[in-house]
């Protein structure tokens, strides 16, 4: 509201400069001064405006740099002589003219329809993906789709701004699919390979999904070219969609989050077993990201058992399940370890080193 008391004074010399029009016409029968302090005027007021109420840099280049010219020219009766030699400065490509005023004509509103399409498509995929009543994937297909839509509206329309008929596009349609077929085969086939995974709902956004090299993070964005996998260490991988649709990948958490995990550890052949496993089980079971108790079934609660008879000593494997990867926030398994390392060792529970029995052979003196 303040703010706004900074245009008042504006506001009001273009309404008092108004009625000195009339004024001037009726008592001296001129009024094209009168009328050129108006329009300076409502430069001065466009000033204002943006410095008091316009915080977007495109925007406020636009009016900078195109509106308030063109205004100025406007007051002085030059508009449509410039508009009219900009437009003889043209290209002529068969049936295509190509002028400096439809050139800078398309620079200007496609700059707005540019910035118009991102604020569009960032609100539409924001409404999109608020749509609780749709699971994530057919979320993200939405989103996409109208992400696809939106660029192909932009296109066209930029396209009549030049001034080029759209039956023209027949040749363009030609060159293109020469193209695919050559240097952007590679772009339309991950294009492709992105709308087919999102349909088939082989992964989404949240997924735990680890490639064929090893490399493994969670999918944090889709995009029309490739997705974005986040590793723990805070890396990204950027993954072309073709690669999901050529080669094989591990989707750890697709259906179901929860995920059996295994640690192993070796005891000494003296141990008491009988003692040592109940142990681990109630050692384990004391994490609380661990899942166990009566509710959970018995094949998914924490378990030890031999899993063979070493050099050293017994290898006693330890499994239990639990929600979600067992890394970065859930890091469990370091966890458990150290609680297994303090359990072992208020039970004096040996954890043998590796021994060697070396024999001699030949006569002794």
């Amino acid at each position: 509201m303040y703010a706004a008391r900074l245009l008042l004074f504006p506001l009001l010399l273009i309404v008092a400069l108004a009625f000195s029009v009339d004024l001037s016409g009726l008592l001296f029968q001129q009024s094209q001064l009168v009328r050129i302090s108006q329009s300076v005027a409502v430069v001065f007021m466009l000033y204002s405006l943006i410095n008091h109420f316009v915080r977007n840099k495109l925007v406020r280049r636009l009016i900078v740099w195109i509106l308030i010219p063109a205004s100025i020219l406007h007051i002085f009766d030059l508009l449509e002589s410039v508009v009219a030699y900009l437009d003889t400065i043209a290209l002529e490509v068969g049936n295509v003219k190509i002028s400096a005023y439809g050139v800078l004509r398309m620079l200007i509103f496609g700059s707005l329809l540019f910035w118009l399409g991102r604020v569009s498509r960032t609100a539409g995929q924001r409404i999109i993906r608020k749509q609780e009543e749709l699971d994530v994937g057919t979320r993200e297909v939405f989103a996409k789709l109208f992400e696809v839509v939106l660029v192909i509206v932009i296109f066209i329309l930029l396209l009549q701004v030049l001034g080029i008929n759209l039956t023209t596009l027949a040749v363009f349609g030609g060159a293109l699919g020469v193209g695919l077929g050559f240097g952007l085969q590679s772009i339309a086939s991950n294009f492709i390979s992105g709308i087919i995974l999102l349909l088939d709902r082989s992964f989404t956004v949240g997924d735990y999904i680890e490639l064929e090299d090893g490399r493994a993070g969670v999918i944090r964005e889709l995009n029309m070219r490739s997705a974005t996998l986040e590793t723990f260490d805070g890396k990204d991988i950027m993954v072309p969609n073709e690669r999901f649709m050529t080669g094989t990948f591990v989707n750890w958490t697709h259906k179901n989050k929860k995920q059996r995990y295994s640690l192993e550890l070796q005891v000494a052949y003296s141990t008491d077993l009988d003692m040592l496993f109940p142990l681990l089980r109630q050692v384990v079971a004391e994490h609380p990201q661990v899942l166990s108790g009566d509710s959970v079934p018995i094949e998914e609660r924490p378990d030890a058992e031999i899993k063979q008879f070493g050099e050293s000593g017994i290898d006693i494997l330890i499994e239990f399940w639990m929600e979600g990867v067992d890394d970065g926030s859930n890091r469990v398994g370091a966890d458990l370890l150290l609680m297994i390392w303090y359990a072992l060792k208020e039970h004096h529970v040996e954890i043998p080193f590796p021994q060697r029995e070396v024999t001699i052979l030949g006569k002794t003196q």
